[in-house]
């Protein structure tokens, strides 16, 4: 218990650190972007501030799905982090959506953005912090095996393909072609929107009980290498990379006692978990084998 509560709060520390830098670049943008003019700026400056409103939302869930099982959720609460990562790609497609909105009136109404070398230093500051916090945030995600973590990073590794075509809008402002400015704004609301989706297919995965170890074969041969099994067969995965649960079916001697067979299906759980770590739950079917 104690190991998983600093497993979360380790994951909240990375969020937190994440969210303060993120609204800092939300700030810089936003800023510059309306006293410039320009909507691809301003554009992604909303883009980094929905990047810090879902860590925001990822705190969250990582306040719910660090709660320990209980009578009620005998399996524990860690499908609420892939709840609240849908959350995050729900979000993403709204702000996608009034991007690609503001865009579309942008360009049958077009203004001439002002840009300046502010405008192009602002960009391309915000841009190298954006790389180094989604570097940051994926990496640890990885290590804490968190999906809102690798969730969003994957959020700010969209928000630096939209800073970069935001300087690509500059350049052509500068050069005397605004239309680009909301052009480059509509490429924006597609990185995010396929963002979304890219979150979303993945999730929605997890939720819906897709196979979680493709590589059954592997839980086979373990299982095999115990002495008593005759065969194994059957094999189901299901859930989150770092919670998964296993079910399989084994053939055992007809004449093996209950102790035997009890005694055999706690060593082919400690084997399994062993070997695989991700997987927390075991349910062994035990059949007599054909003679």
């Amino acid at each position: 218990m104690a190991d998983m509560k600093k497993h979360y709060r380790e994951i909240q520390k990375v969020l937190w650190i994440v969210l303060v830098l993120n609204w800092a670049v939300a700030a810089a943008k936003m800023i510059f972007g309306y006293i410039s003019g320009s909507t691809s700026m301003t554009a992604d400056g909303f883009h980094s501030l929905s990047d810090g409103i879902s860590n925001i939302i990822g705190l969250i869930g990582i306040r719910f799905c660090s709660q320990p099982k209980d009578e009620d959720h005998p399996y524990g609460h860690k499908k609420y982090e892939t709840l609240f990562a849908l959350g995050i790609a729900a979000m993403l497609l709204i702000v996608a959506f009034n991007l690609g909105k503001a865009g579309v009136v942008r360009i049958i109404k077009p203004i001439v953005p002002h840009v300046d070398y502010i405008s192009f230093a602002v960009m391309i500051i915000t841009l190298i912090v954006n790389i180094a916090v989604m570097i940051y945030e994926y990496r640890r995600g990885k290590q804490l095996q968190s999906d809102i973590l690798v969730v969003d990073s994957m959020h700010t590794r969209a928000d630096i393909f939209t800073s970069f075509s935001v300087i690509v809008a500059l350049v052509f402002v500068k050069l005397g072609m605004p239309i680009v400015d909301p052009v480059i704004t509509l490429v924006i609301a597609g990185f995010i929107a396929h963002s979304a989706f890219v979150i979303i297919r993945q999730e929605s995965a997890i939720l819906c009980d897709a196979v979680a170890i493709t590589d059954t074969k592997r839980i086979e041969a373990v299982v095999l290498g115990i002495k008593g099994v005759k065969s194994c067969h059957k094999i189901r995965t299901r859930g989150r990379l770092d919670d998964v649960h296993l079910d399989l079916h084994i053939q055992i001697d007809a004449d093996m006692t209950m102790r035997e067979s009890h005694l055999l299906n706690h060593t082919i759980q400690k084997e399994i978990m062993s070997v695989f770590p991700q997987i927390v739950d075991v349910l062994v079917h035990m059949e007599p084998a054909l003679r």
